[in-house]
């Protein structure tokens, strides 16, 4: 099994690169309308889910936890202005699930603005809502983030998974590009972003158990990074993690001595917030993948003791 403090190491690093860098977190409200105001609030969104996992799992050392939490205040206050911007976003795309996407995680950590949660919940009732047109894997997600707001899941989970790519455990040598990426966002979905292993129903628990060691050596000769990552959160995510030691050990010397991840083999040269929109996916990845391999790890050495 691979080092529990290499694991947990990069980690440290990523939140500290994260930190040192949150000002890359920003929005742009004057933006021109066929960019979209909504599209740099993704990032916002998936800082607030890896800080939550970071807190959930409970393995974050004590400047990893009040890093994440400083991070959580600046994006929750700074940028995102104590939700308003979230308003603001809402009523320029009324039925956009973006707002409530981004909102959820920070409300499960305690954040809240009244405004924002009238809109999710009025947004619950409408079936354009429902009728608006994402991908199989992105509803399920929607379906989730709705049980866990409160709400009853519109449509139902059970209803949704077996139209994602992974259910249907096709030709595994089909996996690139954004299959890939469904793959790893199906298993998000189900677990809970990893809370929940059991949430994996069996035959695609199997169907992994099998293909994704493939999947992780493929990519990790490509050393596409971002992908890596998720891949080695989908492994911690399975009721028997492996933590493959190869990729955990390349995954750990692609990082920068400054915590940063490159997307794909090395660093982007460029602006500062040119390299900042590259590098931040890869880099929130590495320290989701990070807190969730340290804390199976740990689970596995209680275990045999």
């Amino acid at each position: 099994m691979t080092d529990t403090r290499l694991i947990h190491t990069v980690g440290v690093g990523a939140i500290e690169w994260l930190w040192a860098h949150r000002d890359g977190f920003r929005l742009q409200p004057d933006v021109d309308p066929e960019i979209g105001f909504l599209e740099r609030f993704k990032p916002v969104g998936e800082l607030a889910l890896i800080c939550k996992v970071l807190f959930r799992e409970g393995v974050a050392g004590s400047r990893q936890a009040e890093l994440a939490r400083r991070l959580l205040d600046h994006a929750w206050r700074e940028t995102l202005d104590g939700g308003a911007m979230l308003v603001r976003g809402q009523r320029t795309e009324p039925i956009s699930p973006i707002p409530f996407e981004v909102y959820l995680p920070f409300k499960e950590l305690g954040y809240s603005h009244p405004e924002v949660e009238r809109a999710a919940v009025l947004n619950h009732r409408l079936d354009s809502w429902v009728a608006f047109e994402v991908t199989p894997t992105r509803r399920l997600g929607l379906s989730a983030f709705q049980r866990r707001y409160g709400l009853t899941p519109r449509p139902p989970e059970a209803d949704l998974v077996g139209g994602t790519w992974l259910a249907r455990t096709p030709e595994p040598w089909t996996v690139e590009g954004h299959i890939a990426y469904d793959v790893t966002h199906t298993v998000f979905h189900l677990t809970d972003w990893g809370e929940n292993p059991g949430g994996l129903p069996p035959d695609i628990a199997d169907y992994l158990a099998t293909w994704l060691p493939v999947w992780i050596d493929d990519w990790l000769d490509l050393e596409r990074w971002d992908l890596l990552g998720e891949l080695l959160v989908v492994d911690a995510c399975l009721p028997r993690p492996t933590l493959d030691e190869r990729a955990w050990r390349a995954f750990a010397a692609a990082q920068q001595p400054d915590g940063a991840m490159p997307a794909i083999r090395t660093m982007p040269e460029g602006e500062p917030d040119e390299v900042f929109d590259i590098v931040y996916h890869p880099t929130l990845v590495a320290a989701f993948a990070s807190v969730l391999a340290t804390s199976r790890a740990l689970s596995e050495l209680a275990e045999a003791s």
